[in-house]
């Protein structure tokens, strides 16, 4: 699914003619496409461009959705959990560069969904090199040095389709609990430090008298 980033506003889609049959039992093709892929297109043109993650994976049960970003075009696709990030995002990345070699001086222009649809073609037959991750052309791939998956950003589903904290409050909320994490630990260590103090100063106190009472006693006599 290919999206306007600024306003969500679908430019393309890939007709799934040949759907798994576990990923249609639970439906989550059109999940991907109504409830995440709305979510997702949603929440990316309600966050500051500087603030958007260009390479996200969304885990959704069995499924995770990948999306990348490429200018003001998001590319979305979905696919079963063990499947390769390395191979997802780089099948999206073979369709952002096509896309933006066909089209790309013409999606801020657009003003009717799916005007593109036609690019289900390149879709389709970029999908099926892809399928097989055992096929020699992905295993080459696959042990590439491509860019690092750590780099890409990990969300649940819940997170996308919920409403929860925008993300600049979810920075703040962290900033706030690494603070109050780090005040939480002086305050440890103080009642620590005040705890031994009632528990040896007594003795300490005492040791101090007798050992005073001594020597006193040594320079008297």
């Amino acid at each position: 699914m290919i999206a306007r980033v600024s306003d969500g506003l679908p430019l393309a889609e890939g007709l799934d003619r040949d759907e798994d049959p576990e990923l249609r039992q639970y439906d989550y093709k059109s999940q991907a496409k109504a409830s995440a892929g709305a979510a997702i297109f949603k929440r990316l043109s309600q966050t500051q461009h500087n603030m958007r993650e260009p390479r996200v994976a969304v885990e959704s049960g069995p499924c995770t959705f990948y999306y990348t970003l490429d200018g003001n075009t998001c590319f979305l696709t979905l696919a079963e959990k063990g499947y390769p990030k390395k191979l997802a995002f780089q099948y999206l990345d073979e369709l952002a560069g096509e896309f933006s070699r066909l089209y790309g001086g013409q999606v801020d222009a657009i003003t009717r969904p799916y005007a593109f649809i036609k690019f289900d073609t390149f879709i389709q037959k970029t999908k099926k090199l892809y399928q097989d991750t055992r096929s020699q052309r992905n295993v080459a791939a696959l042990t590439a040095d491509l860019q690092d998956v750590h780099t890409i950003m990990s969300r649940n589903i819940a997170e996308v389709l919920g409403q929860g904290e925008k993300l600049d409050s979810m920075t703040k909320l962290s900033s706030t609990l690494a603070a109050e994490s780090k005040t939480y630990a002086k305050r440890s260590k103080d009642l620590h430090t005040q705890a031994l103090l009632r528990k040896y100063l007594p003795l300490a106190v005492v040791i101090g008298v007798v050992l005073l009472v001594l020597l006193f006693r040594k320079l008297l006599f």
